[in-house]
């Protein structure tokens, strides 16, 4: 099943999000026209006097690369999307110009006084990559905010507890004894070791919680000292010490204590992030409420759900039954607005060729996604997908499978502008 169709009235106020078949009436009957394609809302003819819309719960589980989305109207998931990040393409194309920058200034030119101690990072500062993150996942609640009413915003706002994991006695005995004993370990251990057997490196088979220096010799309950094993290399190794058990086996041996001793940099970072956008989600005036990633592990297990990021959003916070309505997430992947630079650059950082200064041709602009109907010549039918713009006003058009060349700009009808972001079902 399709997630649920956003509806707005014609002053644009957000209604009750709608089942797919009813805004497929409403569409037939003329009662409402399709306003944006992605998400899907259609608009009323109509003003909605005084809706009595129930509150709708947005709920978000950000992530390192992919940030999991929700819309949860009591206890019913009626949408969700799967947000990819591009803070990898950010931190390549900062190092790509910082090289080229280097490049330029160590060549025969005129001395330039060193600029290094003359910048001063503001309180809050984030890495670009890491800003990104925030910004992109910020700009999509309020998009939701304008199609749909949202009551309230649930977001997982730390993934690990880094404190309960350094040191196990920190909260008391009622943490380490509750119904979340252990779901904090476990699943930081899962993306330490990527979800692998640190001994064979088997996967997709149950894990058991691994002492790399015996309990019986020792060895503490610090996570520096776990790892995740299966049940045959656990129940081989037994009490033995790590240097015995991989004698004949140097490199692995070298590589757990390696990774054993990685610090929580990874996690530290995504907290960092996650702090940040909390902070930003205050600021929308709506009730803002949070919880663990080992919460969120918990209700997906107890409802016995598979592991998704729209999923794991859906588990945030404290919940007692949820009916999900819906199987097939928006996926949005984000892509930038594309570059600024008027003249590109080779591999060397000398000019190459130059970029027209106008962006737009007969209305259209590259990354539009359009229909075409063309009625006449060799290239007969209907195409839909994203255009390449020409001066010439002769359009690329993109599909799945293959692209489309020299359509002209008289037969296509944009169906969603350009807006940074890739989009599937």
């Amino acid at each position: 099943m399709s997630n649920y169709v956003f509806v707005i009235d014609s002053n644009k106020q957000p209604l009750s999000p709608c089942h797919p078949s009813v805004a497929r009436k409403l569409l037939s009957q003329k009662k409402a026209v399709l306003f944006r394609r992605y998400p899907l809302t259609i608009i009323l003819k109509k003003t909605v006097e005084n809706p009595q819309a129930e509150p709708v719960e947005l709920k978000l589980d950000p992530g390192s690369k992919t940030t999991g989305i929700a819309l949860v109207q009591g206890n019913k998931v009626v949408w969700g999307a799967e947000l990819t990040h591009r803070g990898q393409a950010i931190k390549v194309s900062l190092e790509s110009r910082r090289s080229l920058r280097r490049s330029r200034r160590n060549r025969k030119t005129r001395y330039r006084q060193a600029r290094f101690l003359n910048r001063k990072r503001p309180e809050g500062w984030l890495a670009p990559s890491l800003q990104h993150r925030v910004e992109t996942t910020l700009t999509w609640v309020n998009k939701l905010i304008k199609f749909v009413p949202i009551g309230s915003i649930s977001q997982e706002l730390v993934k690990f507890d880094l404190q309960q994991l350094e040191n196990p006695e920190i909260s008391g005995i009622e943490y380490q004894q509750g119904l979340l004993q252990g779901y904090e370990v476990r699943q930081y251990l899962l993306e330490k070791w990527q979800r692998k057997c640190a001994y064979c490196g088997v996967e997709n088979v149950p894990f058991q919680v691994e002492h790399i220096h015996p309990k019986a010799k020792g060895g503490s309950n610090r996570i520096s000292n776990l790892c995740l094993a299966c049940e045959k290399c656990n129940t081989k190794k037994g009490t033995l010490n790590i240097e015995t058990f991989l004698a004949k086996k140097p490199d692995v041996l070298k590589r757990i204590l390696s990774q054993a001793k990685r610090p929580l940099k990874d996690a530290t970072a995504v907290n960092l992030t996650r702090w940040a956008l909390l902070n930003r989600l205050k600021e929308t005036g709506l009730s803002v409420s949070t919880g663990s990633g080992g919460l969120t592990k918990f209700n997906r297990t107890r409802l016995n759900l598979p592991k998704t990021h729209w999923l794991d959003a859906a588990c945030v916070g404290k919940i007692t039954t949820l009916k999900v309505l819906t199987n097939k997430p928006l996926l949005i992947q984000a892509t930038g607005h594309g570059s600024r630079q008027m003249c590109r650059t080779d591999k060397y950082g000398f000019p190459s060729r130059y970029v027209p200064r106008f962006k737009f041709i007969k209305g259209f602009q590259t990354g539009d996604i359009v229909k075409a109907v063309v009625t006449k010549g060799k290239k007969i039918g209907t195409y839909i997908g994203r255009i390449a713009v020409r001066s010439s006003g002769s359009f690329n058009i993109t599909l799945k499978e293959t692209i489309v060349q020299g359509i002209s700009y008289k037969y296509c009808t944009t169906i969603h502008k350009k807006d940074g972001y890739l989009y599937a079902t």
